[in-house]
């Protein structure tokens, strides 16, 4: 009798344990329906708003906490909602000023630190003419004051839009060597992190950077590809998704245009991929849209 109970009770916590897998699954990401291959805007109503203009997002690593930015009328703020029990709590504020915006929200590896950007001084009284890279640190359920991410990172010119392998090296977008006359003109560098401190920043090579605009740049924790905004000549509208795959070399791909199921005649940026690698998250004409990260699949070929 004993040699039958035990594989009952194993068969029987087997079940629950992926009745409780599959109830955690439809909850996380804000209880959305997943994706398809073809793009959708994200929690329309709830995150994307038509009252409002949402940019950066990002998830934890278990779909449970949700970080986005927020354009009030040339004033952005950073919002958050969270699974609680099995309910996701209303969209709330975190991050706001009245002189100045935070935006372009992302978590470090650990999830310890929240990045973004603002022009915020140094010392916190107003805004200054330039974005710096910041970040707050997590004590409990509070967050520290805004940290400066340090002159390896920081100009006296713009600094946009972070994301981080899984080994803590930072890539990033910076206008800081273009020229006066062309302060539109960003590159995307990356910094490595030894012993929790920033190196210095080092562009990413004429396969990525050109003389156009590149900025918002995502990089795969495991720095595979990366996906960025850019604005060419060929692009299909204001801004454009592009990707880049790293060769076994460590050298990368010349970058190629993500197509017109990303693509509009508007302007795509902020790309973001889930931990899970399940989801491609992106703004599309001031709404966040998802789809199926398959899609990143199909241009590698």
């Amino acid at each position: 009798m004993r040699n039958l109970i035990v594989p009952f009770f194993l068969s029987l916590i087997a079940t629950l344990t992926v009745h409780a897998q599959t109830v955690d699954s439809a909850l996380t990401y804000l209880a959305q329906e997943p994706p398809s291959m073809t793009p959708s805007i994200f929690a329309p109503g709830l995150i994307s708003k038509s009252t409002v203009s949402e940019f950066g997002s990002v998830f934890n690593k278990d779909g449970t906490a949700f970080y986005y930015g927020v354009d009030l009328g040339g004033r952005t703020e950073i919002r958050y909602s969270e699974l609680n029990g099995d309910t996701w709590t209303a969209p709330k504020t975190i991050l706001s000023h009245k002189s100045y915006g935070f935006n372009d929200p992302f978590l470090s590896p650990d999830e310890k630190r929240l990045y973004f950007i603002s022009e915020r001084s140094l010392d916190g009284t107003g805004a200054k003419n330039d974005h710096d890279i910041w970040y707050v640190e997590k004590d409990g359920d509070k967050w520290s004051e805004p940290i400066n991410a340090g002159p390896n990172i920081n100009s006296d010119s713009n600094e946009y839009y972070m994301s981080f392998t899984e080994t803590g090296t930072m890539y990033f977008s910076s206008n800081k060597i273009t020229s006066y006359n062309k302060r539109g003109d960003f590159d995307i560098y990356a910094s490595k992190s030894i012993n929790g401190e920033f190196q210095e920043a080092v562009g990413l090579g004429d396969a990525i950077n050109t003389s156009n605009y590149e900025a918002d740049v995502f990089v795969d924790p495991e720095e595979t590809y990366v996906i960025f905004c850019a604005r060419r000549p060929e692009g299909l509208g204001r801004g454009d998704l592009y990707i880049s795959f790293k060769n076994p070399d460590g050298t990368w791909t010349k970058s190629v245009n993500m197509g017109e199921k990303i693509n509009t005649k508007g302007h795509e940026l902020c790309p973001f991929v889930s931990k899970d690698g399940k989801y491609l998250f992106y703004t599309s004409n001031q709404d966040i849209y998802w789809v199926s990260s398959k899609i990143i699949d199909e241009l590698k070929g």
